[in-house]
């Protein structure tokens, strides 16, 4: 059994109620939205000689299945997410596309990993959600082998991605109860400072930290916006409770917001993240 300890149960209930919804209905958009962001940590993957990783956070699977091909035969990746629809999404896509990943439902802050048993841990996104950083990077730390790798991309601030906020500020006078964004709290800009993500990593005895920014250009179709809007963020979160007429009414007036973003057909916007690599420590060291 995969029991989520009591530490995580704020995202697990999140992340296996309303927070599902949308990753699950609209992989497909989700997925081309942040393949150059997926293209990044699988380039960089490439000439790892790791033949077990493990995926974190790994969501619908997109990047596990990616990881698992671009290493190919006698690989073995793993997903770990703490979502039940995401991990069942995840497993029908691997059944769909006979890639060699697996998926288990488990908080990889807390879960009992064989010891030593990966080569690398990847993560796109998957990382920020934590409620102890520090213990998650430390039970990840053992679960890699003396020398493995750690690479992973997370949102940089707020202010560095406006595209990311701007359909709660827009829809705030409809919406007065969305939650304000607590950048210390568990969630997308969590590991926004730099400094508290190498003090983390070092605590948990991994060396070798090199923290890079990275901007990732990202785009979805113009007449894919409302679904964006309707689906992901607090403002997606909220408007699943709505009714028709409100949720009409977000929409009208969250769309135009947008407008510096749209180029054509499409909507651009840059993703600014950065990409974190560390080597786990050797005990003998």
């Amino acid at each position: 059994m995969n029991a989520v300890p009591e530490t995580n149960v704020e995202q697990t209930a999140l992340w296996n109620g309303a927070g599902a919804r949308g990753w699950v209905e609209a992989q497909d958009l989700l997925d081309r939205m942040l393949k150059p962001v997926e293209d990044v940590l699988v380039d960089a993957v490439r000439p790892v000689p790791a033949r077990r990783v493990l995926d974190v956070g790994c969501g619908t699977g997109g990047v596990t299945v990616a990881v698992a091909t671009a290493l190919g035969a006698g690989s073995r990746c793993v997903g770990v997410d703490v979502s039940e629809p995401m991990i069942a999404a995840a497993r029908a896509r691997t059944e769909r596309e006979g890639a060699p990943a697996s998926f288990i439902r488990a908080d990889a802050q807390s879960h009992t990993f064989e010891p030593g048993g990966f080569d690398l841990i990847v993560s796109r996104f998957g990382v920020m959600f934590f409620d102890d950083v520090a213990r998650a990077f430390d039970n990840l730390r053992r679960a890699t082998r003396d020398g493995g790798e750690l690479r992973f991309i997370v949102w940089r601030g707020m202010a560095e991605n406006p595209f990311m906020t701007t359909a709660e500020r827009a829809a705030a006078p409809l919406l007065p109860n969305l939650p304000d964004r607590d950048p210390d709290a568990p969630g997308q800009f969590a590991l926004a400072d730099a400094d508290r993500v190498r003090r983390a990593l070092a605590e948990s005895a991994w060396t070798g930290i090199d923290i890079q920014p990275v901007d990732v250009a990202c785009s979805l179709p113009e007449q894919e916006l409302a679904r964006y809007v309707t689906l992901f963020g607090p403002v997606g979160r909220a408007l699943q409770e709505a009714d028709d007429r409100l949720r009409d009414q977000v929409v009208d007036a969250v769309l135009p917001a947008f407008a510096p973003f749209v180029r054509g057909t499409r909507v651009r916007f840059t993703a600014a993240c950065w990409v974190v690599t560390a080597r786990a420590a050797s005990d003998q060291v």
